[in-house]
């Protein structure tokens, strides 16, 4: 299992912008220290929180800032772009990070993005679904034509080929209808599960899968679980009681606006308590290493294998917490799921049965040291 951040971005409408995306950034490069694995950065044009409005510029900026961690467009809205325009950006970031970037496709998340360019939002999933047919072929530089209402691509060819192999890897968003999962089993892709905690999206984890795995059989394609990501919202502390008093303001702020933009079944936050709500909910983890461990578990049980955890970037806490969070989840649960500390655990567990026999062949030699001291020097050790 992999480990990495999902950033749609989160950011109070209330603090600067220009310091909120330089932290994007930031806290790329800190978890690359980390050892986390991967970054994906989402595209959003409207609502005032989530001020990324092109996660390949935030790929470009990262990869200067770091030299490891593979960094993702999570995801391109694709019916809001011509795709020959998408593909050309994804193959210069593909050779400007030797091979880092991942292409995350979607049909848009926000209808008011939509509705500001007239696109129908009612046809977003429709077109997403066209231009998936042509994605590869133009990764991969070959030439294609064709044409939908919406563009249209005359012996179209990508202007460089690309640096990974036979081209860059595509995973498309999933929440809770089959649609992501029909698409990404028809062409192979790997499958972003942006809802994987939320009730709806939980209750669909397996069959979404399933539904991937049938449609990739009869396309002759195979699924990989290596490529199956779950996104959650997490933020760790020492302490359960430390977490809730790390979110106190931030969770607040966060819940009210995504209680707005949400699809009304991911909605319902506001009432009472939110640390309650979303916990007691199982939508997300506001305590512990212990307490991640355990809702990663409880994800397995219900997906089976899988490939990444992606931990939302939610900005719930102040900027020194957050870090302390993400350093909480890289000391206790990545090493809890690589199985990092078996063998330390085997030899401390066999120090405390062993201790006891061990320590008394330990005096003996002692004392047989003593003995010949003496017997050497005729003088008694004291």
């Amino acid at each position: 299992m992999r480990h990495g951040l999902f950033i749609a971005p989160y950011h109070d409408v209330t603090e600067s912008p220009t310091i909120a995306l330089r932290r994007d950034v930031e806290i790329v490069e800190w978890v690359e220290k980390l050892g986390f694995a991967e970054a994906w950065f989402g595209e959003h044009h409207s609502t005032g929180w989530e001020t990324i409005c092109s996660p390949e510029l935030m790929i470009a900026a990262a990869a200067e800032r770091t030299s490891r961690i593979r960094l993702g467009t999570g995801v391109v809205s694709m019916p809001y772009h011509n795709p020959l325009m998408v593909v050309n950006r994804i193959l210069q970031l593909d050779h400007m990070t030797l091979g880092r970037t991942m292409f995350g496709i979607g049909p848009g998340l926000l209808p008011t993005d939509a509705d500001m360019i007239g696109v129908e939002v009612k046809s977003l999933r429709e077109k997403l679904t066209e231009v998936a047919e042509i994605l590869v072929p133009l990764l991969m530089g070959e030439e294609v034509t064709h044409e939908t209402s919406w563009y249209k691509l005359n012996k179209a060819r990508a202007h460089i080929l690309p640096y990974t192999q036979p081209h860059p890897e595509i995973a498309c968003a999933s929440a809770v209808t089959p649609s992501g999962g029909m698409l990404a089993g028809k062409h192979g892709f790997g499958m972003l599960c942006v809802a994987a905690t939320e009730s709806a999206g939980f209750d669909v984890l397996d069959e979404n899968w399933k539904i991937a795995r049938q449609i990739a059989a009869e396309h002759g394609k195979t699924m990989d679980p290596q490529k199956l990501r779950l996104v959650v919202p997490m933020h760790l502390a020492n302490s359960r009681e430390q977490a809730r008093r790390d979110v106190e303001y931030g969770l607040s702020r966060w819940v009210e606006y995504f209680d707005r933009v949400a699809p009304a079944g991911m909605r319902g936050m506001s009432s009472g308590d939110p640390v309650d709500t979303l916990v007691n909910s199982g939508r997300a983890v506001i305590g512990t290493p212990a307490d991640a461990i355990a809702m990663i578990e409880k994800l397995q049980a219900k997906q089976g294998e899988f490939g990444v955890v992606l931990l939302q970037a939610h900005n719930w806490a102040d900027w020194e917490e957050t870090r302390k969070s993400y350093e909480l989840y890289a000391r206790f649960v990545m090493p809890h799921f690589a199985g990092t500390n078996r063998n330390r655990q085997d030899s401390y567990d066999d120090l405390g049965n062993a201790i006891d026999r061990l320590e008394s062949e330990r005096q003996k030699g002692a004392d047989a040291a003593f003995r010949k001291w003496e017997e050497q020097t005729g003088r008694k050790a004291e």
